[in-house]
């Protein structure tokens, strides 16, 4: 079957790599894709939130089976433009998304099917949301309602930081409309653990998990990132088949039944984001989407055919497909442009990914080809991914492998998945 790939980041590019795997994938497209994904795919300059171009190009070239890889155009409704269409998609309706699109929505629904998570209040209004926040416990929480690329979470330490946040969302508008309504929420203490799932409507596939580095700098230092790196599977203590049967029975399973009882079945990748409390595994958050960095060390351990497995979740039909992940570890360590998550330049040669041996997998994110050479042009640039047998010797790979590669001001986490520092 010919597939196209939307999207155009580092998980966009593991999809493609793991997709060109398959025996039953012809012509694979991405839209618009980056350097990384021209060297396995036909890159395809249509932007990933262009859905009248996108119909109009898979209407056109026969494709079978289109993969949306973020979260923006979900929300926008990709899925029910390709289905109205009549054209067959991976991914979630707008409706069915809104447990990304709107933590509000998530936090309801949550509520409604008596899974644990952090208790919170939602506001529309300024000076409500202001004055609330005299009434918590610090520190406290401050999420923007809305998509905000990951930049719309506020730890705020205190209550000058906490009002500086909902000023930032509500007044400035710096995340634009999804700033408009702001959650204040608790601050959850534990291990942060990322669950992915396939889910086709109402059947869940077996749970894989990753654990992944949200903070810029050694030891969870600095600012908030997209992520920084990543490695799965988590710790025995923080993942194990206790943990998943929990995970499954007390999360997964009633929130897919109350979307399916609502009326809008969830199909695609259900990412749940849990830290694990002192009184138990809580939500933070729910995405729509595989995520990003995680999707660079779970693919790898995806021993099923992904296309097989997408194709099923797109037709209803996943429980009559097998899906076995791989029992070694992976470790992801993304090197970003310096200024990164601030302002940052792009446009440097990027040098000595060819050196990266069989041990390790190079995934592109920011970058494209300029008069044939790879170039930067983004904040994360790419992600350097590695197998083995143990933790230890994915990570000892991933390093090794990501020494290599030099642009100018490139940096890297030297902690991940090195147990000196929490990965929350």
């Amino acid at each position: 079957m010919n597939v196209l790939v939307v999207g155009s980041g580092a998980r966009e590019h593991a999809i493609t790599w793991k997709l060109s795997q398959s025996p039953s994938v012809g012509q694979l497209y991405v839209a618009p894709g980056n350097a990384g994904t021209q060297a396995i795919a036909r890159n395809i300059p249509i932007g990933s939130e262009d859905i009248p171009t996108l119909i109009d190009f898979v209407s056109s070239n026969q494709i079978d089976l289109t993969v949306v890889g973020p979260e923006a155009p979900l929300a926008m409704g990709i899925v029910d433009s390709f289905t109205d269409a009549g054209l067959l998609v991976f991914g979630p309706s707008m409706a069915a998304a809104r447990m990304e699109s709107s933590k509000a929505f998530a936090k309801t629904l949550m509520a409604d099917c008596s899974v644990p998570t952090a208790a919170s209040e939602t506001f529309a209004d300024y000076e409500d949301a202001r004055a609330f926040l005299d009434t918590c416990p610090l520190p406290i929480v401050v999420k923007a309602d809305g998509l905000a690329a990951g930049k719309g979470v506020t730890v705020a330490q205190t209550r000058e930081q906490a009002q500086e946040a909902i000023r930032a969302s509500m007044l400035d508008r710096q995340f634009g409309d999804a700033g408009d309504s702001v959650v204040i929420e608790e601050c959850m203490v534990g291990q942060e653990v990322s669950v992915f799932a396939f889910v086709d409507g109402d059947y869940i596939s077996p749970m894989v998990a990753a654990c992944d580095y949200k903070r810029v700098g050694d030891g969870d230092s600095g600012p908030n990132t997209g992520g920084m790196g990543s490695f799965s599977p988590p710790l025995p203590q923080h993942w194990n088949a206790e943990m998943e049967s929990h995970v499954r029975a007390n999360i997964m399973e009633p929130v897919v039944s109350g979307l399916l009882e609502m009326g809008c079945p969830y199909r695609g990748v259900l990412y749940l984001g849990m830290m694990l409390t002192s009184e138990g595994p809580k939500v933070l958050e729910f995405n729509c989407r595989l995520g990003d960095p995680e999707t660079q060390v779970i693919l790898p351990r995806l021993k099923s055919d992904l296309a097989e497995v997408m194709l099923a979740t797109a037709r209803g039909e996943l429980h009559s497909t097998e899906i076995e992940w791989d029992d070694r570890a992976c470790v992801g360590v993304v090197a970003a442009s310096g200024g990164y998550p601030a302002a940052y330049c792009t446009g440097y040669p990027i040098k000595g990914i060819t050196k990266v041996d069989y041990d390790a997998i190079v995934f592109h994110a920011g970058t494209k080809l300029l008069d044939g050479a790879v170039v930067s042009d983004g904040g994360r640039v790419l992600t350097v991914a590695a197998m083995g047998e143990s933790l230890d010797e994915a990570r000892n790979h991933a390093y090794e492998g990501i020494r290599h590669i030099t642009f100018k001001d490139a940096f890297y986490r030297t902690d991940i998945a090195s147990f000196e520092h929490s990965s929350s």
